[in-house]
């Protein structure tokens, strides 16, 4: 019950800071403090995109897009995710479906790096915007989340993935 109260907090509250665009955010925790990288090109791109039929979403998303709301944080977030060799990370559906009510249900395949994972994904539709978040790790796509100061502050392994997409069904 108590994870199900998060996870409608959750998409609640996305739902408000997307309101009705595109958004896309990577949140996480270090041993001292939280993170939260956004993407304001994908946030303000004009993609609209369908769930309907045989042909869904592969949505590629450019990592040195990532702001973090701090210079070192997002270098670090970019030289983590080695932006230079990989510049663009994937969230590809392959399987979607409606649940109960607003509630959707997906396989969503998502690839950082040279390592791509799936995810069974809830959704919820809220103002033609599907609102999503799944938590992963670092380490479920090779990552070793980096550490500063000889050790002293670290970045945890999970990460929330976040997301909303505009809909034209």
């Amino acid at each position: 019950m108590k994870n199900k109260i998060i996870i409608f907090t959750l998409i609640l509250f996305s739902a408000s800071l997307f309101a009705q665009k595109n958004g896309l955010e990577i949140n996480g925790w270090t041993n001292i403090n939280t993170f939260k990288c956004s993407n304001p090109k994908f946030k303000n791109s004009s993609s609209v995109y369908s769930f309907t039929g045989s042909q869904l979403p592969n949505i590629s998303v450019a990592v040195e897009d990532f702001d973090c709301r701090n210079k070192m944080m997002t270098a670090d977030f970019r030289k983590v995710l080695q932006s230079d060799k990989y510049p663009y990370m994937t969230i590809k559906f392959l399987e979607f479906k409606k649940s109960t009510g607003n509630r959707f249900e997906a396989v969503v395949e998502v690839k950082m790096m040279t390592v791509a994972k799936k995810y069974n994904i809830e959704f919820s539709n809220y103002n033609n915007s599907l609102v999503g978040n799944k938590r992963l790790k670092f380490s479920d796509f090779k990552i070793v989340p980096p550490k500063k100061m000889g050790g002293m502050v670290y970045v945890k392994d999970e990460l929330d993935l976040v997301f909303s997409l505009e809909t034209k069904d």
